[in-house]
């Protein structure tokens, strides 16, 4: 048993100190499905899961609530698998290795999955209480949520009899969300044209690291650094300013469609006796960004070390992939007019890799509005396309639209103003969560999330704030007792 399972309240950490155990990278949420199942049997309660693995636990009102409405608690089973790139760990099959600090738990190197591991912990604490007063309840645990929301999509029909819903998986204490931003993603695929590296040429390494990164939805505004974008402009600057007749072997940068990278890589060939003044204009020029970004960004570096490469892409190749990258849009493209604060339009370059014969790339745009995720897609098709790239977009998910005469929004309020003296905020956020879809599927579903201050999520900087789990324990018990 670590630290963890002896936090207050520890109907809540022991669950979450289990969960730690368990490998749930996103479509491999099997054994961590396996264990909210046994709990269900140890309790005798009737569970029920649909083709794409959802599942779906009812457990009977308590004595004498049994007249209340039905309520669903709504969670996900999978996390984000990322960590340092100087960190030993396997996600299919290590435990994550959780550390105090202060009022907070964070990983070893790695992301936490307190997103969504508490809102899962919460909800089976409130399976095997006892003494909560509650009306029915169906216990919902999606899987896949952090690739796009595929379970949510999936959901099966019949799953679901209840009319009202409380998510778990939103992260700020007092904050009540009634609203989330739609997305979509865009894959880019550029053809590249490659050859033996020449006799006389040497190959570099350079890697572009020590940024945040953070969730593309949730710090998106935040204005930290894109790892593949910067170290795209550091090369363009110096193919272009700098007039160096480099050419790539490699690039790569950031692994999930919804982290802003925090790393880049790229190998590079040229003839060995530019390695000096190539390396030195390089670090000027990120010299230049650490300025800008020196805030936001503080720990990005630059480092250059020898590599091998058989191969190296031509110069044509190589200048249409670094002006694609440096070219394509990312960070906040537009604040809501409506409400305060929220970023209304945003996209992510999120994924860059490269192969022989091509360079690969993820978009991922988000908005509160149609007509400005399409713009924003369409000029992401624009660019892509006039460096003679080709383009596949997929559907995406609909955003939640806010319903400030919510019977659940009421009553969370008036319990939240009850046991913290003030009231929460409402809010609407930029990061896409399931009640859009689950909505779209169950029509006139009255929903709100609640979640505990989860800070930098789907980044190995990720940490939960301990004494905010508690709040948003008590927040949720209380809401269920005062809806029944």
């Amino acid at each position: 048993m670590s630290f963890v399972a002896e936090l207050e309240p520890q109907e809540v950490w022991k669950h979450f100190d289990e969960i730690l155990k368990i490998p749930r990278g996103s479509k491999n949420e099997q054994q961590m499905r396996e264990y909210v199942i046994g709990i269900a049997q140890k309790h005798g309660f009737s569970y029920k899961q649909d083709k794409a693995g959802n599942l779906v636990v009812r457990k009977p009102a308590a004595p004498g609530r049994e007249g209340a409405a039905a309520i669903v608690l709504q969670s996900h089973l999978d996390m984000v698998n990322d960590k340092n790139a100087d960190v030993q760990h396997n996600f299919v099959r290590d435990a994550i290795i959780p550390q105090r600090d202060g009022d907070y738990v964070k990983a070893a190197g790695t992301t936490l999955g307190s997103d969504n591991g508490v809102g899962v912990a919460s909800a089976l604490a409130v399976m095997e209480s006892r003494d909560i007063p509650h009306g029915p309840l169906e216990l919902l645990f999606t899987i896949d949520e952090e690739t796009g929301l595929t379970g949510a999509t999936d959901l099966g029909n019949g799953m679901l009899t209840a009319k009202r819903l409380i998510n778990l998986d939103t992260e700020e204490e007092g904050s009540l969300y009634v609203g989330c931003a739609g997305g979509a993603g865009s894959d880019i695929t550029l053809p590249l044209k490659s050859s033996k590296t020449p006799k006389g040429e040497i190959a570099l390494e350079l890697k572009l690291a020590g940024l945040h990164g953070g969730h593309s939805g949730v710090d998106i505004h935040l204005q930290r650094g894109n790892a593949t974008k910067l170290l795209a402009r550091a090369l363009y600057r110096a193919a272009v300013e700098g007039g160096f007749k480099f050419r790539l072997a490699s690039i790569a940068g950031g692994n999930k469609h919804n982290a802003i990278p925090r790393e880049a890589f790229a190998a590079v060939v040229l003839p060995k006796k530019q390695q000096k003044k190539f390396t030195a204009a390089l670090e000027k020029f990120v010299a230049d960004i650490q300025a800008e970004y020196k805030t936001a960004d503080p720990g990005l570096q630059l480092t250059v070390a020898p590599a091998k490469a058989k191969r190296v892409w031509d110069g044509k190749s190589t200048f249409k992939a670094i002006s694609l990258l440096h070219a394509l849009p990312h960070g906040v493209m537009s604040m809501s007019n409506d409400i305060p604060g929220l970023v209304e339009t945003s996209t992510n370059l999120a994924i860059v890799n490269s192969g022989k014969n091509k360079l690969t790339l993820h978009c991922s745009t988000r908005s509160s509005v149609g007509a400005a995720l399409q713009a924003t897609r369409d000029r992401i098709r624009a660019i892509a396309e006039f460096a003679g790239a080709k383009v596949k977009e997929d559907e995406g998910y609909p955003g939640w639209k806010p319903n400030l005469d919510s019977e659940v929004l009421k009553v969370s309020k008036q319990v939240h103003q009850e046991l913290f003296g003030v009231e929460p905020a409402v809010k609407a956020i930029h990061a896409g969560l399931e009640c859009g879809i689950i909505g779209e599927k169950y029509p006139g579903m009255d929903m709100v999330s609640m979640g505990p201050q989860i800070e930098f999520p789907h980044s190995p900087s990720e940490r939960v704030q301990i004494n905010s789990v508690g709040n948003f324990y008590r927040l949720l018990v209380k809401t269920l007792e005062r809806i029944s």
